[in-house]
């Protein structure tokens, strides 16, 4: 069946309905998610502020748990370009979206799922986001990866039955993101002013030689931690409400214990294929206000 053929069959949701059952969440699951200890962010955040900023937007746990009780606008940001082009395709165009996610649902197996991801430069930005959010949801553990060339490489995960299209989340993120400002760029664009919120959740200085922070080609090293920190100080010295997860690594001790507030919280960090390979590690979130 052709996509035309199917998305004419597909039927017309009401959309009002739909935002009803469901408070938003991640659209894809994201190696680094704050779900797990999303309580603990909340509670340390500032309890009055205008603008919300979130720079390394990653799969918006807080902002989704926040987004209605924000003052005034929301900006999100990522230099991960093809999440970025699915925030904005479920900003404006969910229901086109859906009708894609669901061929790609009818058709997923093992040799389906390596056809998509051989697949590059996609022009058209709604099958770009569909082919990026099926992949997400059926790849290993949720994992974003990609090698030299920029391509993305994990394998397929052992699911037996994901849920490559959760229309009513995509109505109820789609309702959340209207009004908000998404952006491809590097955290340092953006400008926040006095009294404004931003809480930045860059990839975690790695504590073992082997742990992964490689999400965008490039990765992000040492002296990305340090410009990062550098940005997070002119913005508290204005005035700015700055919060920053990273690990619980000495570099990032070293960068912040001077000028900002730590504090460690306990969190499941390890990318595992098997739920006993996982464990809480300690983080830290770190508070400049």
């Amino acid at each position: 069946m052709n996509f035309q053929d199917f998305a004419s069959s597909v039927i017309k949701t009401d959309i009002k309905k739909v935002k009803e059952q469901k408070q938003p969440k991640p659209f894809v699951k994201w190696v680094g998610g704050k779900r797990s200890i999303i309580n603990g962010l909340v509670k340390r955040m500032p309890t009055n502020f205008n603008n919300y900023y979130e720079p390394f937007c990653g799969g918006g746990a807080l902002f989704f748990e926040i987004y209605n009780m924000v003052k005034g606008k929301c900006f999100l940001s990522d230099m991960n370009a093809d999440l970025v082009i699915a925030y904005n395709i479920i900003k404006s165009n969910p229901k086109e979206l859906i009708e894609a996610l669901k061929i790609h649902k009818e058709n997923h197996c093992e040799e389906y799922y390596y056809k998509m991801r051989e697949l590059q430069d996609l022009q058209d930005p709604i099958e770009n986001s569909a082919r990026f959010i099926y992949l997400m949801k059926t790849c290993f553990n949720g994992l974003y990866r990609v090698n030299k060339s920029n391509q993305f490489n994990v394998p397929i995960g052992s699911y037996k039955n994901p849920n490559i299209c959760d229309e009513n989340n995509i109505y109820a993120v789609h309702e959340s993101l209207q009004g908000v400002d998404i952006k491809y760029q590097d955290f340092s664009k953006i400008t926040p002013q006095k009294g404004d919120f931003v809480y930045f959740d860059p990839p975690y200085q790695p504590i073992k030689p082997d742990s992964f922070t490689k999400y965008i080609s490039g990765g992000f090293g040492e002296k990305d931690q340090e410009r990062l920190r550098n940005f997070a100080l002119e913005l508290k010295n204005k005035g700015v409400f700055v919060m920053i997860s990273n690990s619980n690594a000495d570099l990032i001790f070293d960068l912040y214990s001077k000028d900002f507030k730590i504090e460690t919280v306990p969190a499941p960090r390890v990318v595992s294929c098997k739920a006993s390979g996982r464990e809480s590690v300690m983080e830290t979130v770190i508070l400049g206000f």
